[in-house]
């Protein structure tokens, strides 16, 4: 290394402390005096290794001291770590002995040390910077292995003067943080993987998940949504969460994908068939349209009105087509309904008003007919009962709410009249008279005979057999009182 000559006394620089010293090697200009004669070629000697400090001794200057060492404050004085020869020529004094560093051409041996000592403070303050980063800032594990490559190779041939052994100590603290930061990101690192890795596990397993649906519970829509989030979120940790290791990324992605083409898979399965399902529905809803088209015209209005029932149940029964399809199919198809059930009703409308006025004569008969009840003479009854029915056929028919009620009505007083008739005629009949007598003499002969077994059953004390005679008696005597009453009937 060569050291320029200056022109008059230099002046001590002023080094900015707020930032790191890149290159030890450059001088401030204001401290550097021009060159006024040849550089004198000066050969290094090889810095002695200093004893490597444990973390437990480190010491990590603040600050204030590293300000203070820059401006030549905090370190011994120049002669207890160097000296000037005779010549003029700087020697840095180290455990090994004496090496030379240079020389300072026209500058007193107190200047001469100074320089070179305020190099060597400048070098120091780089390296307690670097450390005060490696420990109290975010600065990564890999910018201070290369901060302190740097480092090393300044120091390596630095012409300074100073506690060398010092310089190399606050080296070694240097890599004993920057392996203790790189342990601590190791962990993180480590940890931040293994986060990265639950998270693609759980999106596998959710892709598993829908993948593994019954095709008849899946919403496709919603699934496939969600698939492509799921695999917008994979990308996503690709691009910016923590690399796994091939092992892993490669069975989880194998995994996600699988899962991905089997819902594919299924996917345009269910589609393919939708579209042969719904082309079906579409050839049999156009085919009932064109029905219904038919129809629409028809005065036949009650057979027609019950195929218009069976066409929509059969629309039912058709299944749906594409929403496009379906709403166009439906809409004439409801035209062609409408269309019919409108004129039906126009017609149904008129024929209302003429049916009210049949009602109003249907009420009248229907109020003559229940005058009838009770039937006190059975054979004027049904004369009586005849006029009325030919007046009703003859009135015509009554809006539809009312037919089931004088229906009704009606019905109810002609089944009268023809039961009172019935019973009339079977009054008079000898030989139904002469059936009934014959019951009622059998029944009477079976009660005195059940009568004797009750008093033998009573007499022999068996409680079981006076309950079974007891029971037997009755029931023959309420089949008695029946048969009187029907040959009293009979006029008996």
């Amino acid at each position: 290394m060569t050291e320029q000559k200056p022109e008059a006394q230099p002046a001590t620089p002023a080094t900015d402390t707020s930032a790191e010293v890149d290159d030890v090697d450059d001088v401030d200009e204001a401290a550097t005096p021009p060159e006024t004669e040849a550089p004198v070629e000066v050969k290094p000697a090889p810095v002695p290794a200093a004893p490597a400090p444990t973390p437990a001794t480190m010491h990590v200057p603040s600050p204030a001291s590293l300000a203070g060492r820059l401006h030549g404050s905090a370190h011994p004085k120049p002669s207890a770590h160097g000296r000037v020869d005779e010549s003029g020529t700087v020697f840095v004094r180290t455990p090994d002995g004496e090496r030379e560093v240079g020389s300072y051409p026209g500058a007193s041996p107190a200047e001469a040390l100074g320089y070179f000592t305020r190099k060597y403070d400048e070098l120091l303050a780089s390296a307690d910077l670097l450390l005060q980063r490696v420990l109290h800032t975010d600065l990564s594990a890999r910018d201070g292995s290369d901060g302190l490559a740097k480092l090393r190779e300044q120091a390596a041939d630095a012409r300074v003067v100073g506690d060398l052994a010092l310089l190399e100590a606050r080296i070694t603290d240097i890599a004993t943080a920057v392996d203790a930061k790189k342990a601590t990101e190791g962990v993180e690192r480590s940890a931040a993987r293994e986060a990265g890795r639950v998270k693609r596990e759980e999106l596998v397993l959710e892709a598993e998940k829908i993948a593994g649906q019954p095709e008849v519970k899946i919403q496709w829509k919603t699934s496939g949504t969600r698939m492509r989030a799921l695999l917008d979120e994979w990308k996503a940790l690709q691009r910016n969460g923590p690399k796994l290791d091939r092992e892993s990324e490669t069975a989880l992605w194998q995994r996600f994908s699988a899962a991905r083409n089997s819902f594919d898979k299924a996917r345009r399965v269910y589609f393919a068939q939708l579209e042969d399902t719904q082309s079906e529905a579409r050839v049999l809803k156009e085919h009932l349209v064109k029905e219904a088209e038919l129809l629409a015209s028809s005065k036949d209005w009650s057979p027609t009105a019950t195929a218009f029932k069976r066409l929509m149940e059969r629309w039912r029964e058709a299944g749906r087509t594409s929403r496009s399809d379906d709403d166009a199919l439906w809409a004439r198809f409801k035209t062609a309904q409408d269309s019919f059930f409108n004129a039906k009703d126009e017609i149904v409308a008129a024929e209302n008003e003429e049916f009210t006025a049949n009602l109003v004569i249907k009420e009248a008969l229907l109020a003559e007919a229940q005058s009838l009840l009770p039937v006190t003479d059975v054979e004027a009854a049904k004369t009586s009962l005849r006029v009325i029915q030919d007046k009703w056929e003859r009135a015509g028919k009554v809006p539809r709410p009312d037919v089931e009620r004088i229906e009704k009505v009606m019905r109810r007083v002609e089944q009268t009249i023809r039961e009172t008739d019935e019973k009339r005629w079977a009054s008079i009949n000898p030989e139904a008279a002469a059936r009934a007598q014959s019951l009622v003499d059998q029944l009477e002969k079976a009660v005195v005979g059940l009568r004797k077994d009750l008093e033998k059953a009573q007499a022999s004390g068996n409680a079981r057999k006076v309950a079974d005679a007891q029971s037997n008696l009755e029931s023959r005597e309420q089949w008695l009182a029946q048969a009187r009453a029907g040959v009293q009937e009979f006029g008996g």
